[in-house]
Formats: C-alpha cells, structure tokens, sequence
C-alpha cells in the first residue's frame, strides 16, 4: 500500500523501523477478540478526505503567457488561490453584463 503523502516520523511518534522488522507469529492472532454482532453494529465508516466544499471550484484550462504564470509562480507558495483571490475581485468590481442571445456556455 502506497501513500500519497508520507508523515514524519516526528508526527508519528513511533519506531517505523521496528514496526517494518516485526513478523506476526501464530500466536498474536490469539490475542484478538472474536468479532461479533455487538461490534458490527458500533462500528463507523469513515471515509475520511476533504470535506465537500459548498461553493466547489470548476476544473479550467487557459492558456497564459508565459510571463504571466513565473511571475505568479514567484510570489510562492498558494499562488493559484491568491490569482484566483484576484480574479473574483476584479469580477466583483464589473458591472452586470446583460445575457447575449443564442450565447452557449462550454
């Protein structure tokens, strides 16, 4: 099983390295409990992941000079959320266009 991202083993607080070496012999399975019906019903599926935005951002491809895109590139880190940031400002600041007839929307 692959991860996508890997946490450090100061987060983990744990000995990765003996975890990896460590065999299970025949006699640990002894130790764990019987699953019954009582268990089946407590258990909870989490599914885990981001939670669902209420206003999810819609998936764009645009062609930008090349300029354009190192100079946001250079501002660091989030540079796609605060060019977005900037887009909706300056759309907000755009007085209402009117609907065109026969427009079509892709």
């Amino acid at each position: 099983m692959t991860a996508k991202k890997t946490a450090s083993h100061r987060s983990l607080k744990s000995d990765l390295a003996r975890v990896d070496a460590h065999k299970v012999k025949r006699g640990e399975y002894d130790e764990l409990p019987e699953l019954n019906e009582e268990m089946l019903t407590r258990a909870q599926v989490n599914k885990g992941g981001r939670p669902v935005s209420a206003h999810p951002r819609k998936l764009l491809s645009l062609r930008l000079p090349a300029e354009v895109i190192e100079r946001w590139k250079a501002t660091g880190p989030g540079w796609q959320t605060r060019m977005a940031e900037r887009l909706e400002a300056t759309v907000s600041n755009l007085p209402p266009q009117p609907a065109r007839a026969g427009a079509t929307h892709r």
